[in-house]
């Protein structure tokens, strides 16, 4: 099979293949989102106690399982989806993923079933965690095996639309909740809407990912009979530099995406005075600005190249963290906008190119278990930890800015990982002779 009959794909085709991808990354971190934003009310539902502190921390730590099963999903469905292909096992992770967040709007509280209820929420954290692990990098796969090599960033960018989407979904519907309901009202059972809206959108999501086919990058590796038998020994086998060096640049992905939509809500508070619901309200501002712009920054990517799109993303974090920061802590509502903003601008471009990288990086036999692995790991790491890290470092310096010389040093360890990469924003997907021989295994796999 050829590169051009394997690379021409329908512009009706890559419709469906961009919602297809994009709802169910929609669903993972609407999910994600949304226990953050209702996590008060959550904590006093499955774990009441005279100690308000105490029950939410028990809530984060619960969200924090959530992130250690991440690596173990990647690893699986990585494997599954590189042995059986992207299409079923994609439509596993999202009848999975959609089947655990719509359990926890069902879920009976404490003062119903007394312990049981945090062990089964536990226990379903871990099991969006899990499937979680294998979505984002298998959507991006599927996206990308399917786009025109000339605009695979402009395509692949809207896989983070969907998450920056999915995050301003989330602020509104609880903004909505809080501000439409009392509390004895959201205590009983508004808090479930936002995690059963998961089941209509799960089987929508199920349905349109069953009903298209399988990429045209794993067909022409099926067809050629080089599928990976072993490709988690593959993978680390030859590709253990690869995955260090993408792994230190999507560490700043992580980094500065949990930065402005998950912390800076906080910190507009803590360090700027402002209110909950004002918070709320420049984070919905960002987010809606940040899905917007993605478009742009894939098309900038695919005109610059992609190393060129790494130092632009890295150089302008560095540039405009601190300002960032500091506008955020004014106290001003326009200030904290723009302050916002300038940060979304940069972590748009490492969205945006890290959706391309964890694909053309890696061949399609391994592309799937490889991807996985280096996602996974840099956001477990450097995502989830985020505004821990950042909330201990105010706390030890005592300055409100010193998450802001954090970011600025994980740039210049993204800025040297990037640059070892080599430019791939033309290669093909589809050579898989070529992949062979990169990979060293050819026939005898």
């Amino acid at each position: 099979m050829t590169n051009a009959n394997t690379e021409q794909v329908s512009p009706q085709t890559l419709r469906r293949v961009i919602v297809a991808a994009g709802i169910g990354n929609f669903v993972e971190w609407f999910d994600f989102a949304v226990y953050g934003f209702l996590a008060t009310t959550i904590a006093q539902q499955f774990f009441p106690s005279g100690d308000a502190s105490a029950a939410l921390l028990k809530t984060f730590a619960v969200f924090a399982v959530a992130f250690a099963f991440r690596p173990l999903g990647g690893i699986f469905f990585g494997m599954l989806g590189d042995r059986i292909g992207r299409k079923r096992t994609l439509a596993m992770t999202i009848l999975l993923m959609a089947g655990a967040t719509t359990l926890i709007g069902l879920l009976p509280t404490y003062a119903a079933i007394g312990v049981m209820a945090p062990i089964l929420l536990s226990l379903i954290r871990c099991a969006q965690g899990f499937s979680a692990g294998g979505e984002y990098a298998g959507a991006c796969a599927y996206l990308m095996e399917h786009a025109p090599s000339d605009k695979r960033a402009w395509y692949g960018s809207f896989i983070p639309v969907s998450t920056f989407s999915a995050f301003a979904a989330a602020a509104v519907v609880a903004y909505a909740l809080e501000a439409s309901l009392s509390a004895e009202a959201m205590g009983s059972w508004g808090w479930r809407l936002p995690f059963l809206i998961a089941a209509p959108l799960g089987l929508v999501g199920l349905y349109l990912r069953w009903k298209l086919d399988e990429t045209p990058a794993f067909q022409a590796v099926a067809q050629e009979h080089a599928v990976a038998h072993s490709p988690l020994k593959d993978t680390l086998r030859n590709h253990g530099a690869a995955i260090c060096c993408l792994g230190a640049f999507v560490s700043l992905t992580a980094l500065s995406f949990y930065m402005f939509t998950t912390y800076f809500a906080t910190y507009l508070q803590v360090a700027g005075g402002l209110s909950r619901a004002t918070a709320l309200l420049v984070s919905l501002i960002a987010l809606l600005f940040a899905a917007a712009i993605c478009p742009l920054a894939g098309l900038y990517s695919d005109r610059v190249g992609r190393r060129m799109t790494v130092m632009t993303a890295c150089a302008l974090l560095i540039v405009v963290v601190y300002p960032s920061f500091l506008m955020a802590s004014s106290g001003s509502f326009a200030a904290s906008v723009v302050g916002v903003m300038l940060l979304a601008i940069g972590a748009v471009l490492c969205g945006v190119v890290t959706a391309a990288l964890l694909s053309e990086t890696f061949p399609t036999r391994t592309r799937y278990t490889a991807s996985a692995i280096t996602y996974n790991m840099a956001y477990t790491l450097f995502g989830g930890t985020a505004p821990l890290v950042a909330t201990w470092l105010i706390s030890t310096t005592g300055s409100n800015l010193s998450p802001a010389f954090y970011l600025i040093a994980i740039a210049l360890l993204a800025l040297a990982g990037g640059l070892a990469l080599p430019e791939t924003s033309r290669i093909s997907l589809h050579d898989v002779a070529a992949q062979e021989k990169a990979e060293g295994v050819g026939a005898s796999a």
